[in-house]
C-alpha cells in the first residue's frame, strides 16, 4: 500500500515549510534572513540592511482554511504564546501562500482569545460572505494591510 503525501507531512513539515515560505517571500524582495534550528520561540532571523540589525521572527503555519467550529464557514487560525523572544510574528496560510507579518503587541491586540496558560489564538475567516457586524468577526480582506509584501519594506528598510 503506497502512503498518500498527506499521511507522511508531520508537524515539523508542516513549520519547516512555512518558515521556508516566509524566507522565500522576503528573498523576492531581496531581504535575507536565516532559519534556526533550535526550537527556542524564535524561528528566523532578518536582516535589515538600512538599519544594519537583525529582527527576531517566530513562524505559525497551518495547512488550509477549515470549517470554524468543525461545521461553520471557512476560517483559519494560529495559536502562539504570549510570552516569546521574538519581535515579530508571522503567520502561514500553506494552500495558497500566504504571509502575514505582525509586531508583537499588534498580534497580541488583535487576537481575539486568550487563555489563563498565556497562550492566544488569532483568527479570522476566509469566507468572504462572513456577515460582519462592526469589522466583527475578522474576515481575510480586513488583514490585507499586514501582507507580508506589504510590511515586509516598512519593517525591513533597504
Amino acid at each position: 500500500m503506497i502512503e498518500t503525501t498527506e499521511k507522511r507531512r508531520t508537524t515539523q513539515h508542516i513549520g519547516a515549510a512555512g518558515e521556508l515560505l516566509v524566507q522565500y517571500q522576503l528573498l523576492k524582495l531581496g531581504i535575507d534572513s536565516a532559519r534556526l534550528t533550535t526550537d527556542a520561540g524564535i524561528d528566523l532571523v532578518v536582516y535589515a540592511p538600512a538599519s544594519g540589525g537583525a529582527t527576531t521572527v517566530q513562524v505559525k503555519t497551518v495547512e488550509r482554511s477549515m470549517p470554524a467550529g468543525g461545521r461553520g464557514r471557512l476560517a483559519i487560525g494560529w495559536n502562539f504564546p504570549h510570552e516569546t523572544p521574538a519581535q515579530l510574528m508571522a503567520f502561514t496560510l500553506l494552500e495558497t501562500d500566504q504571509v502575514w507579518l505582525f509586531r508583537i503587541k499588534e498580534a497580541q491586540q488583535i487576537a481575539q482569545q486568550h487563555t489563563t496558560s498565556g497562550v492566544r489564538r488569532l483568527y479570522w475567516y476566509t469566507d468572504p460572505e462572513t456577515p460582519q457586524r462592526d469589522g466583527v468577526p475578522l474576515l481575510q480582506a480586513d488583514m490585507a494591510n499586514f501582507l507580508l509584501a506589504k510590511r515586509a519594506p516598512l519593517l525591513f528598510p533597504r
